[in-house]
């Protein structure tokens, strides 16, 4: 069992548990390092195969979505079926009216753009279908990974799928939180989710443990996306985590995922007295927002971490 565990995001199925460690254990000893705690930062990377590591697991999961069966697997947007694909399509609107919305987000111009080549009449000729593969379609144009052209549009695509099999496919669902519980025990004290991983990090939080949590950290999350994330956790209605001490959700203004990166109101119910919830911290990740690396370089990333793993 870790005392911290990570769970990855969206896009990640050709990564390992190993391979992801690779790259984000250092980034995670830098954070810790900036927030001013090289003792610890050293015990998580440059010293962790000596003794008083701080042992660090990722529940990795991306191979869940490469099988030809999956939902989530890379058999292109036909493999959704019409409800998995409106579902589709909702998250693909939010990404694309959010960036579209914010005359200072750096896909603005290309957001308004793709918005405007939409065919309205579409819906009311009654191809609903098309229509939504028009709203992924455009949402594809953007530079969202800070990548262009036809590798963001199949990288794109791959998240659209795979949020939409975890949040629809109970199977799926329940084996990827089995792969987070394999870490968790009662020397646990850190679980960091990003992006899709912030989902299942907060379910898991929220209905599995039976040891109390002292810190749950979201990155880059989309729990606050209403109708499209928030009104389809596990529990509903959604609330505190009642097994954790303390959460802390940080976001990259320009993160399109983390669309409402303050979530204090919608995580009130139920919250034990003694609980924490800290919420709206901006970073700046630069020309890639949602990188999850990014993310955990960061002092206001490491510095509740630390804080946690000192008490």
């Amino acid at each position: 069992m870790a005392e911290i565990v990570l769970v990855h995001g969206m896009a990640q199925e050709q990564e390992t548990a190993d391979s992801l460690e690779q790259t984000w254990l250092p980034a995670l000893a830098g954070g810790i390092r900036t927030a001013g705690y090289g003792d610890l930062a050293d015990r998580i990377w440059r010293n962790h195969h000596s003794e008083g590591t701080i042992d660090v697991r990722m529940a990795a999961y991306g191979d869940l979505f490469t099988t030809p069966d999956a939902q989530g697997s890379d058999d292109g947007l036909d493999a959704l079926d019409p409800e998995k694909l409106t579902l589709a399509e909702s998250l693909a609107a939010e990404w694309l009216n959010r960036a579209a919305g914010r005359a200072d987000h750096p896909d603005h111009e290309i957001a308004v753009r793709e918005l405007g080549f939409l065919d309205p009449a579409h819906e009311a000729m009654g191809i609903k279908e098309e229509a939504v593969r028009s709203m992924i379609n455009a949402a594809t144009q953007l530079p969202w990974f800070g990548l262009r052209a036809m590798a963001v549009a199949e990288l794109l695509k791959r998240p659209l799928r795979q949020v939409t099999a975890y949040m629809t496919d109970q199977a799926l669902h329940d084996e990827i939180q089995s792969r987070v519980l394999a870490h968790v025990g009662p020397e646990t004290k850190v679980i960091v989710g990003h992006s899709l991983g912030s989902v299942v990090a907060y379910e898991v939080a929220a209905q599995q443990l039976t040891n109390r949590l002292p810190l749950l950290l979201t990155i880059g999350s989309p729990l606050g996306l209403r109708s499209i994330i928030y009104d389809r956790l596990q529990p509903r209605p959604p609330e505190y985590p009642s097994g954790t001490r303390r959460w802390v959700n940080i976001a990259d203004r320009n993160d399109l995922v983390a669309a409402e990166p303050n979530l204090t109101g919608l995580f009130e119910r139920n919250r034990p007295a003694d609980a924490i919830l800290e919420s709206g911290w901006t970073v700046k990740n630069g020309a890639k927002p949602h990188q999850g690396e990014y993310y955990l370089g960061k002092r206001e990333v490491g510095k509740p971490i630390a804080e946690t793993l000192n008490s």
